[in-house]
């Protein structure tokens, strides 16, 4: 298992923008070397299927769960247009995997084979304090200790099949109790909390720069909570759009995830479909 780590380096940003950009890369030639026959696949897209393809059956890493939420359940269950996803969101003193936000935002917490349980109590816990829909996405393994362990809480439990389904065990319930402003003020960025603060006051703040954000910080506490969870969902939700849905479609399905939250544009695109169609790099 240790020799698969650097399976994890692979499904990167930076690397895939060493691959698009420069057509190289240290990481992707050492993986190829190790993972792909260069009797079974000549382009780099045969390669990526390949490797991906090992991971479904001996290392189901972080991305790999990721990519399988983003494909089964934006792409599979929701919309693109009317759903968004976020990914290491941070939140308090921890950072939520994967959430998706339509009327309401659900956290899956990633548990795979790979992981433990150590963290997994205060991770929920931090959750709840920004996020009313916490779940726990898991394998086999773990699904019959968290669903005991968690069985009179709110907390979702859904399992990543050994056949790439989706199973739910046990549904999330809303839990209010720990919503917390200050926290989620703290995950809005500049643009997004003056947004929510000219939709409810209708104006921003004058003072000085040194007061701006403090002044806008307690701004946002007044407003009344469910009414600002329901703009910090709103606000949130416009963070991810996809650009160009057409040449998102013909991205294959390892690298939905990934190009998703890189946020590609026309170029970048043909930079990939460029990268995909040609001769295997370090082959």
């Amino acid at each position: 298992m240790a020799n698969n780590i650097i399976l994890n380096r692979l499904f990167t940003i930076a690397v895939f923008h060493e691959l698009i950009e420069k057509m190289d890369s240290g990481v992707y030639t050492n993986i190829v070397k190790r993972y792909v026959d260069p009797e079974a696949a000549k382009t780099n897209a045969d390669a990526i299927n390949r490797i991906y393809d090992f991971m479904r059956k001996k290392y189901r890493n972080e991305y790999y769960y990721k990519n399988t939420i983003l494909n089964k359940l934006l792409l599979g269950v929701h919309n693109i247009n009317t759903t968004t996803a976020l990914t290491e969101i941070p939140v308090s003193t921890s950072k939520a995997d994967f959430i998706l936000i339509n009327g309401k935002a659900v956290v899956y917490e990633i548990k795979t084979e790979l992981d433990n349980l150590e963290r997994l109590d205060s991770q929920i816990k931090n959750y709840y304090t920004a996020f009313n829909h916490v779940c726990v996405i898991t394998c086999n393994e773990f699904a019959q200790t968290l669903l005991e362990k968690y069985k009179n809480t709110d907390v979702g439990i859904y399992v990543l099949s050994s056949k790439d389904r989706i199973q739910k065990l046990k549904d999330p319930n809303p839990n209010n109790d720990a919503l917390d402003l200050e926290i989620m003020f703290k995950i809005l960025n500049k643009p997004e909390y003056e947004q929510i603060i000219m939709n409810y006051y209708g104006k921003l703040p004058v003072t000085t720069q040194v007061k701006y954000y403090s002044k806008c910080k307690d701004l946002f506490l007044d407003i009344p909570k469910d009414k600002a969870y329901k703009l910090f969902l709103e606000t949130l939700k416009t963070r991810n759009k996809v650009s160009d849905i057409l040449s998102f479609e013909k991205v294959p399905k390892e690298l939905k995830s990934l190009v998703y939250f890189s946020h590609y544009n026309k170029n970048d695109y043909t930079k990939l479909a460029t990268f995909l169609s040609g001769s295997i790099i370090g082959g």
